[in-house]
């Protein structure tokens, strides 16, 4: 099963039993108004943004989720991985993630790394991978290698996904390819639209591979 709704997830973790989830990875708004930031358009021919992107200013990142966000989310899923955790007021932990972006960030404006807190007790980790990637559909798009090492690394078989905040998809993407159940949340109807549509595009492209490999 992989399925994503258009709706608020408040709304959808206010019905669910506790512990629904044995994985939450989530990548909440951080409340710094990324959404209305030029993300380096022009600076990098690499990645050509202002020809690409479809975002447009918003104020869906003008403040930090909720205190009852975290306190939904931390009831009905058994582990946690959000994205921006050194944003938000989350517990101590031993066992966060760094995503290095490298020399993928060559506008010294932005951030060369991101933080994401988890709920395990285990190492830390910092993972390299290039931020770099065409036809952004989402402000904060990661890259589905970041969202299949998380998931090869902390989700089990047989584990159930929970997105919150599903944006570009890539998580949802990611769970597809590693053949987890992925249920994924967005409230915005556009970029609810253009995920559906790179996920439809992924598998048919998938599946044309599958065809071409027998």
């Amino acid at each position: 099963m992989n399925v994503a709704y258009n709706m608020d997830c408040m709304e959808a973790m206010k019905q669910m039993p506790d512990k629904t989830w044995e994985l939450a990875i989530v990548d909440p708004p951080y409340g710094i108004d990324i959404a209305n930031m030029n993300m380096g358009v022009g600076t990098s021919p690499r990645c050509p943004k202002i020809k690409n992107r479809i975002w447009e200013p918003a104020s869906w990142d003008k403040s930090p989720p909720s205190e009852e966000y975290f306190q939904e989310l931390f009831r009905v899923s058994q582990n946690q991985i959000i994205w921006g955790g050194n944003y938000f007021d989350l517990p101590p932990t031993r066992c966060f993630v760094i995503w290095d972006k490298g020399e993928g960030m060559q506008d010294r404006s932005f951030s060369e790394c991101e933080y994401a807190w988890t709920s395990f007790d285990e190492s830390a980790r910092i993972k390299k991978f290039n931020p770099v990637q065409p036809f952004r559909i989402h402000p904060t798009q990661k890259p589905t290698a970041l969202y299949e090492f998380l998931l090869t690394h902390y989700a089990k078989p047989g584990d159930h996904i929970l997105d919150t905040h599903l944006g570009s998809g890539s998580s949802r993407i990611a769970a597809y390819n590693l053949g987890f159940d992925f249920t994924g949340y967005e409230i915005d109807k556009d970029y609810f639209d253009a995920q559906e549509k790179r996920f439809q595009a992924h598998i048919a492209q998938t599946s044309l591979f599958d065809k071409e490999a027998t």
